[in-house]
């Protein structure tokens, strides 16, 4: 991998110094945000032969008219005109797919005024383009610093220049409205440029950063969403969400964009789902609703409210008939003759998450392990241990037992006789009688 080179994801654009001393900027295609697929390549309208699309930094591109007279093709390098002075961008779309997104953004090519597309860049441009670039992220730490030496309450997300680093634009978050007057002259002194202050939304804010999701997708903010629709919790509690705001909130700490994406078919499905506020009656007992599974249109009663064990699912429709039923002094028969109990289908998953779930098992089986080889390792050592010799009064006792009448009595308790339930004495177990495996045979 060359060293040299430098991925611009920004601006989606690789950088590279050639050996030459000269800067080489290419276009890479789908590093770039909120980007379009070109569905339409190969297909020439002549009506829009002369609009491209050019892309800046991040999500902030628009669409430029071609009046320099020169052929230019996505990925050129281009030279646009600027509110004051010029800007560098990047050609990413042309042909008929810009007619498209005219009528997608509700732009009329009749009336609307189309800036212009002056010539293609040449070296000294992207060399002064690179040294603009290079200034946002110092410029963008000493704002912030300013701005919390002022005591604004707002937050400088981000900093672009222009291409021919005579502007940039301080784009900012703030809950309220701002006084930034000041700011705006102690900027001028500091960085010499040009100001323009915008202000932007969290969603923006992270649209601009970029990142990956839970899902593990591009952020859709980041991949194309342009306009942003208000969420609230509703559309979570439609859908039988739980309000974890952990889990509702995104990347930008607001209520995450895809809550809206099913919200209308929840919305239509629960339209046909009547709403149990009391059991329904059958002549068997009363049955509860435990759950509902809203896009099958499936609802699941019990007979004890207080168990899961036994489900009995039924369709909308059917829960509707047994409504009305009810309500006419009506009562069905059994909830079993008309469907089998189903088991709940959610399984708890607590605990499978955890990184030593496998240590315990392997440490049982050590132990296991363990005690089987310290007994094979005292049966050896027992028999492998030498019998040690008699005392003297050992011997005596053991000569006395054969003349005696107790080693008899062991016998008879060893023998087991019947005791006057029936039973053996040692409490009808002889288990204690019986050889054991690892003592040897006589």
């Amino acid at each position: 991998m060359n060293e040299s080179k430098r991925y611009d994801c920004s601006r989606g654009c690789t950088v590279e110094r050639l050996d030459s001393g000269e800067i080489d900027c290419s276009y890479r295609q789908g590093c770039c945000k909120l980007e379009v697929y070109d569905w339409l390549a190969g297909v020439s309208q002549e009506q829009y032969k002369d609009y491209f699309e050019v892309r800046f930094k991040n999500t902030r591109k628009a669409i430029y008219r071609n009046g320099s007279g020169q052929s230019i093709k996505i990925g050129d390098l281009v030279i646009v005109e600027a509110a004051n002075g010029h800007d560098l961008g990047i050609v990413t779309l042309e042909g008929p797919i810009v007619g498209r997104q005219m009528k997608c953004k509700r732009i009329n090519p009749e009336t609307f005024e189309f800036k212009r597309i002056y010539r293609k860049a040449k070296l000294f441009d992207i060399e002064r383009w690179q040294e603009a670039i290079a200034r946002e992220h110092e410029t963008m730490i000493r704002s912030r610093q300013i701005a919390a030496e002022l005591g604004l309450e707002m937050k400088i997300g981000d900093v672009e220049f222009q291409g021919d680093g005579t502007k940039a634009i301080f784009y900012y978050i703030a809950d309220g409205r701002v006084d930034f007057r000041q700011l705006i002259k102690v900027f001028a002194e500091e960085f010499r440029i040009r100001i323009e202050m915008k202000q932007i939304g969290a969603r923006q804010e992270a649209g601009l950063i970029g990142g990956l999701g839970v899902c593990g997708r591009e952020l859709c903010c980041s991949n194309y969403i342009s306009s942003f629709q208000s969420i609230t919790t509703s559309a979570a509690r439609c859908q039988d969400l739980s309000l974890n705001p952990q889990k509702l909130a995104g990347q930008c700490g607001k209520l995450k964009c895809c809550l809206n994406y099913e919200t209308a078919a929840y919305m239509d499905a629960q339209s046909r789902i009547p709403k149990v506020h009391n059991p329904l009656e059958f002549e068997d007992g009363l049955a509860y609703l435990m759950k509902t599974d809203i896009l099958r249109e499936i609802m699941y009663f019990s007979y004890d409210p207080q168990s899961l064990a036994n489900l009995y699912p039924l369709y909308a429709e059917d829960v509707w008939d047994i409504i009305r039923m009810n309500r006419n002094g009506e009562k069905p028969e059994s909830l079993k003759n008309d469907s089998e109990s189903v088991a709940p289908e959610f399984v708890t998953a607590v605990g499978d998450d955890a990184i030593n779930r496998f240590d315990e098992a392997r440490k049982r089986k050590r132990k296991k392990k363990s005690r089987s080889g310290g007994q094979k390792n005292a049966a050896q050592s027992a028999e492998a241990k030498p019998a040690e010799p008699k005392t003297s009064e050992q011997k005596s006792s053991a000569e006395s037992g054969k003349d005696g009448q107790k080693p008899e009595q062991k016998r008879e308790h060893k023998g087991g006789h019947k005791g006057p339930k029936g039973g053996n004495r040692n409490g009808g177990n002889r288990r204690n009688d019986r050889p054991k495996k690892d003592a040897p045979s006589e």
